[in-house]
């Protein structure tokens, strides 16, 4: 079997199907980049006045009132809090090591499928490079054809190489941007997170914790 002429034959396909690809990828990333707005949105509140409200009741010991401020909010922030509150009995190490975990969900949770969106900017350039090659392939079996006379077959052909040069470039710079952008909101809500545990952590370690506790 020539394994060159088997390659020449599929290059000689086009590289329509490339440009078919490319449009395919980009459909799912923009599936993908909706996706993950309407969650990040849905997942969101004013985090200042959850702060502000939160550290309210904590101030006076009111760690039911706490509860059910944290759970009446969607938003990550108020999860890891939350999560930290759910047993205050057991202690601020205990309490430290829920809110690491509920930390590590959140963040897999936000960042759910978008992995394609880096992998599809990362690469789309290089799916438009393949069917460049295949229609410079294109181009120079129809130049051979032509006995060297560039003809209107040859420049069709060097237009589709170009083209799909071209998708792929377009595809890969809104997924790296939309990507990269997801990727700060993340960062800003985990470090939020993180600082209304700490919070928390630092109520649990107060003596307020004492003063507030049941006696039996």
């Amino acid at each position: 079997m020539d394994i060159q002429a088997k390659l020449t034959g599929f290059a000689m396909l086009g590289a329509t199907w490339v440009m078919w690809v490319l449009v395919g990828l980009s459909i799912g990333g923009v599936a993908i980049a909706l996706d993950r707005a309407i969650y990040l949105i849905r997942t969101s509140d004013n985090y200042r006045r959850l702060k502000r409200e939160l550290l309210a009741f904590l101030r006076v010991g009111d760690v039911e009132s706490a509860r059910e401020r944290l759970a009446a909010s969607k938003s990550v922030e108020a999860q890891v809090a939350a999560a930290g509150l759910s047993a205050p009995e057991d202690g601020a190490a205990s309490a430290e090591e829920r809110i690491a975990g509920a930390t590590q969900v959140a963040k897999i949770r936000m960042e759910r499928r978008l992995a394609f969106l880096g992998t599809l900017g990362s690469n789309a350039p290089f799916i438009g490079l393949l069917g460049t090659v295949i229609g410079i392939i294109r181009a120079f079996a129809e130049l051979n054809e032509a006995a060297g006379k560039v003809t209107a077959g040859l420049m069709s052909e060097v237009g589709e190489a170009l083209v799909a040069t071209a998708i792929g470039i377009m595809v890969a710079i809104p997924s790296i941007a939309v990507f990269n952008a997801y990727q700060r909101v993340i960062k800003t809500r985990i470090a939020r997170a993180e600082s209304l545990g700490r919070e928390v952590l630092a109520y649990l370690k107060s003596d307020r914790t004492a003063q507030s506790a049941p006696v039996v």
